[in-house]
């Protein structure tokens, strides 16, 4: 179907104030642009409890927020922001989807402030994250106030963290993961698919902005297929937490997120998929254009089917 005329008339509006395409700019020019489209976004729903609190890394610590909705959760979702591991390190911009996330999901949710490039490059991405999920799960009970399951998940780069954290936490017996909620996720460093390669998906993010958000996070090409950074070149997939992949139909990212599901799908793994018609990479988070909110709700619908006994 034709591109959401919402997210059409967006786009229309960045290129009049004369916004540069992502690979024509500084990282902190784009981190700019992402600060001031988050003024756009509102405050979200109250919480029961929001605890700003730090996660040991190696090198020093990280900041996290924690966000308890109003019901008694049910889970404790951890949360992993996009931007390309380049954009997004301010996690006020990321309050409000997380303050729905915990509203439409019934758990706690905690925002991952992990380190980003090109200051500091894979795999302190992958390990910061990993790291959120061996402290969260050893204060699951704090959280929640009670043993709850955990879930990770995330959009664009935060999807390939998700993922990736999931198999690592397998492959080193690691904390349990319940489920992993995929967003239009990065799974292979494949730039010349078919999704990568089609006109209709040069939008605000591009083939070309890839290319410069994998410049900065890991410029040594040969190292991208490591599992580490692109989850789709691991070798096994069975035992992997059930998932949901959701991708838009107006993605760069399109083929490589729904080659995933394909692959937790063919090892026996329980997988709801869905392609998001008319809408483009950045649905999830643009909260001021419709998308969202039925992506919430999918993704609830998908935690009542694994999280209820």
């Amino acid at each position: 179907m034709p591109l959401n005329e919402a997210v059409g008339a967006f786009l229309e509006e960045m290129a009049a104030q004369g916004v540069k395409p992502i690979h024509e700019s500084t990282p902190e020019e784009v981190r700019g642009l992402t600060a001031g489209l988050s003024e756009l976004y509102g405050t979200g729903p109250d919480m029961a409890r929001v605890e700003d609190t730090t996660i040991p890394v190696v090198g020093g610590s990280i900041a996290a927020r924690i966000l308890v909705p109003t019901v008694a959760p049910r889970g404790v979702f951890i949360y992993f922001h996009g931007g390309g591991w380049v954009i997004g390190g301010n996690i006020d911009e990321f309050d409000t989807l997380g303050r729905k996330l915990a509203a439409g999901t019934g758990c706690a949710v905690v925002l991952v402030d992990y380190r980003l490039a090109p200051e500091h490059r894979y795999p302190v991405a992958v390990d910061d994250s990993y790291a959120a999920l061996e402290w969260t799960s050893a204060h699951v009970a704090d959280i929640a106030g009670s043993e709850v399951p955990v879930i990770v998940g995330g959009d664009s780069a935060g999807g390939n963290l998700a993922a990736v954290v999931a198999q690592r936490a397998r492959d080193r017996g690691g904390p349990p993961v319940a489920f992993q909620a995929l967003i239009y996720p990065v799974t292979d460093a494949d730039l010349d698919n078919g999704s990568y390669t089609a006109d209709e998906n040069q939008l605000m993010l591009s083939r070309d902005s890839m290319v410069w958000f994998w410049d900065h996070y890991l410029p040594d090409a040969e190292r991208r297929s490591e599992p580490d950074a692109s989850p789709l070149r691991a070798g096994d997939f069975a035992g992997l937490p059930p998932a949901i992949v959701l991708t838009a139909e107006y993605d760069v990212l399109r083929d490589e997120g729904e080659a995933y599901a394909d692959r937790l799908q063919e090892a026996g793994v329980p997988v709801e998929r869905y392609r998001v018609p008319g809408q483009m990479h950045g649905f999830f988070t643009l909260l001021m254009v419709p998308g969202h909110e039925d992506a919430i709700e999918r993704i609830a619908t998908s935690l009542d089917k694994e999280l209820t006994p």
